[in-house]
């Protein structure tokens, strides 16, 4: 009796009845299902990506010549990558999706607006724009996610549907990020959620991402195609940081942290000025610039323009496999010349921003590794570790996605990447907020 009249205290929101009711438990079952459809597309959406990105920068200079992509190859690659995305942000429904200098954040992209998220990616992310594939990655995730929702019975409201779209941009992002606990996390601290309101939004997110990575994987081995998720297959050998590395790290960190928050900053002037009018012709013409800067590296450098186009992750593994490969000068010129580029893409192009944010924050890094009591190591996981919490804004999702990337050499790094992370984080908002005075004063 007493059992009974207990359970009739209880409130109808209490976690144990949400969680334990049929309407949950069949949106779970969606979101393990979803978890593996969205992986699929996921595959080839970036299989094809990376195969598209391979015929334009290795095949084709090849075929028509050369060993490697010219100096001059950006000029015309962006020039037509702006070109076939002006019609798309002017005219399409959604206009490709959502601009990249906000971040991931946004209201999930829906079937409607999928098609012109797509064809924005693949057919402008190949030609060298400076951005990522996560934010077209979680559109698809969650564009697939409200047009299967529509069809299965008592699961079209929309509480139930914006749950399911967001279990399934964090299982398109999980095949890229590392994981799903890189993408549960980045959930977690991106909503802001504690105690019972983040279980039920976490549990539906962890079932989709996990189906998805295991799909992800298993299919990548079966089908032999290359997909290209975020990795370091090889870093510098494995150093315990000591007094030096802390020495230097901290400053060191908060110097890459304010850089990416004000070349984000300079995103924002972009973006105001492409949406301010003209916005196809504006869309070219930045695209244009984009290009400009890339044969500057080359130029620059005598290296290829590859190095400096793209999202990044090619040459973050490149550089975290062989440090000594690249000159001091050369990563301050990748630095400036990309991170130039990547702050006009984030204002006009399509993509994601997080991927150029790390290689710069990697390159800034190992380029001041030769600073007395700096080692390669710590360099490297604070570089990262420091722009990615400049970019996204979160601190403990960084620091997981750093200690993953850097394996086994994490372990000794794990108190430099959380200081890091913690200084970052302050970093940004005390930029932010200096920048934001300064224009209300203005």
């Amino acid at each position: 009796m007493e059992d009974a009249q207990s359970d009739v205290d209880v409130p109808p929101d209490a976690p144990y009845r949400i969680l334990l009711s049929g309407r949950y438990l069949r949106m779970l079952l969606l979101s393990l299902v979803f978890g593996v459809l969205i992986a699929l597309a996921c595959f080839f959406f970036v299989g094809l990506q990376h195969w598209l990105q391979h015929e334009v920068w290795t095949n084709l200079p090849r075929a028509v010549g050369y060993r490697e992509a010219p100096w001059w190859w950006p000029l015309p690659a962006l020039a037509l990558a702006g070109l076939l995305l002006a019609p798309i942000v002017s005219r399409a429904p959604g206009g490709g999706g959502h601009l990249p200098v906000n971040g991931l954040g946004g209201a999930p992209i829906g079937p409607r607006e999928l098609p012109g998220v797509v064809l924005a990616a693949l057919m402008t992310l190949p030609l060298g724009v400076v951005l990522g594939p996560e934010a077209p990655l979680m559109a698809v995730g969650s564009g697939l996610a409200l047009l299967a929702v529509r069809r299965v019975k008592g699961a079209s409201d929309p509480q139930t549907a914006a749950l399911v779209a967001t279990a399934g941009s964090t299982a398109a992002i999980s095949t890229i990020l590392g994981g799903p606990v890189v993408a549960a996390l980045l959930v977690v601290e991106a909503a802001g959620l504690a105690g019972a309101r983040l279980v039920v939004l976490l549990l539906p997110c962890l079932t989709a991402s996990a189906a998805g990575a295991v799909v992800f994987t298993g299919f990548g081995a079966w089908t032999g195609l290359s997909i290209g998720g975020l990795g370091l297959p090889t870093v510098p050998p494995v150093a315990n940081p000591d007094a030096g590395d802390f020495l230097w790290g901290v400053p060191l960190a908060a110097l890459i942290a304010g850089a990416v928050a004000l070349t984000r900053r300079l995103g924002r002037v972009t973006g105001r000025w492409t949406g301010g009018g003209h916005t196809a012709v504006r869309t070219v013409g930045c695209a244009v610039a984009v290009g400009g800067c890339l044969t500057a590296y080359a130029l620059i450098t005598g290296r290829s323009p590859e190095e400096a186009a793209l999202s990044g992750q090619a040459t973050l593994g490149h550089l975290a496999a062989d440090p000594g490969a690249w000159s001091v000068a050369a990563l301050l010129a990748l630095v400036v010349c990309k991170g130039l580029a990547w702050s006009i893409s984030l204002g006009s192009l399509r993509g994601g921003p997080i991927f150029p944010a790390l290689l710069l924050g990697a390159a800034a890094a190992l380029a001041c590794s030769g600073l007395p009591g700096l080692g390669t190591t710590p360099a490297l996981a604070l570089g990262i570790c420091a722009a990615a919490t400049a970019v996204m804004g979160l601190p403990l999702c960084s620091a997981v996605l750093t200690v993953l990337l850097l394996g086994e050499d994490a372990y000794d790094q794990m108190p430099l990447i959380v200081l890091t992370a913690v200084v970052a984080h302050l970093t940004v908002l005390l930029v932010n907020r200096t920048a934001d005075a300064r224009a209300a004063a203005g």
